[in-house]
C-alpha cells in the first residue's frame, strides 16, 4: 500500500510563548496539487518548515512519505523551494544545478532534464545575476527538482512575479503533478486558488478550510476567491 505524501495530526507549534500553529490535521495523497493559502502571518511558512523537519514541533505528529518528518532518509525525497533565493548569483544556471546535483549525488542527466522541465536550456550558460526575477525563480525550482523527489514543498514561489510568469510556473507545477509528483505550494494570492486541486486555507494558525476550490465558492456563495476568503473568516463554521 502506497504511503500518503503527508499525514499531519494535531500539529502544534509554539514559539516564544506564542502559538503559531493550532492543532492542524490533514492528509495529502500522492500526486495531489495542494494550495496552502492565507494572508502573511497565517503560519504557512512555519507549517512548511515543520513538514521539512527544520521546525521544532510542540505536539502532534507529522509524517512525510510514510516517515517522521526530519528523518535523514527524507532529505533526498523532498524538494524544497524557499521564498528567499538559495542559488549562487555568480555562477551560471548550469553551474548552479551541477553544484547542487553533486551534493545530492544526482548525475548530469538530471541537470539536463531539469533544464528542460523549467524551460531554461537557453539560459543555461548565463550568470544568475543577469536573469530576471522570474528566471531566477525557475532556477530555484530546478534545484528543488534535482533527484526527482516525489514530494515538492514550494514556499510562495510566485511572489513578486508578473501574471504571465506566474501562469508559466503554475503550468510547470501541473505538469509535475501529472507525472506523479505531489506538490504543496503556498501563496497569499487568492486568485491562484483555482489552479489547485485542493486548498488548505490558514488564518492565525487555524485551518479554516480543506477541500476543492469550487467547494469554497459554493460554501461561501461567492463568485471570487478573495470574497470567499473574507466570508470564510467572518463565518468559519
Amino acid at each position: 500500500m502506497t504511503a500518503l505524501a503527508l499525514e499531519v495530526s494535531q500539529l502544534r507549534v509554539v514559539r516564544q510563548h506564542h502559538e503559531i500553529l493550532k492543532s492542524l490535521s490533514f492528509d495529502v495523497a500522492p500526486g495531489e496539487l495542494v494550495g496552502l493559502l492565507g494572508p502573511s502571518g497565517s503560519g504557512k511558512s512555519t507549517l512548511m518548515r515543520s513538514l521539512l523537519g527544520v521546525q521544532s514541533i510542540t505536539s502532534g505528529t507529522a509524517l512525510a512519505l510514510g516517515e517522521k518528518v526530519g528523518t535523514p532518509a527524507l532529505r533526498r525525497r523532498i524538494g524544497y523551494m524557499a521564498q528567499s533565493s538559495a542559488i549562487y548569483l555568480d555562477l551560471t544556471v548550469r553551474e548552479n544545478l551541477a553544484y547542487f546535483a553533486g551534493i545530492l549525488g544526482a548525475d548530469n542527466s538530471q541537470v539536463e532534464h531539469t533544464l528542460d522541465v523549467v524551460k531554461l536550456r537557453a539560459f543555461a550558460g548565463r550568470l544568475v545575476t543577469s536573469l530576471s526575477g522570474g528566471e531566477r525563480a525557475r532556477v530555484s525550482l530546478a534545484v528543488a527538482l534535482l533527484g526527482a523527489p516525489p514530494l515538492l514543498i514550494l514556499d510562495e514561489p510566485t511572489v513578486g512575479l508578473d501574471p504571465v510568469l506566474r501562469q508559466d510556473l503554475w503550468r510547470t507545477f501541473a505538469q509535475l503533478v501529472a507525472e506523479g509528483t505531489t506538490v504543496l505550494v503556498s501563496s497569499h494570492v487568492m486568485d491562484e486558488a483555482a489552479r489547485c486541486g485542493r486548498l488548505l486555507l490558514l488564518r492565525e494558525g487555524h485551518l479554516l478550510f480543506d477541500d476543492a476550490p469550487a467547494q469554497l465558492l459554493t460554501r461561501t456563495r461567492s463568485s471570487g476567491y478573495d470574497d470567499a476568503f473574507v466570508k470564510l473568516i467572518e463565518s468559519p463554521s
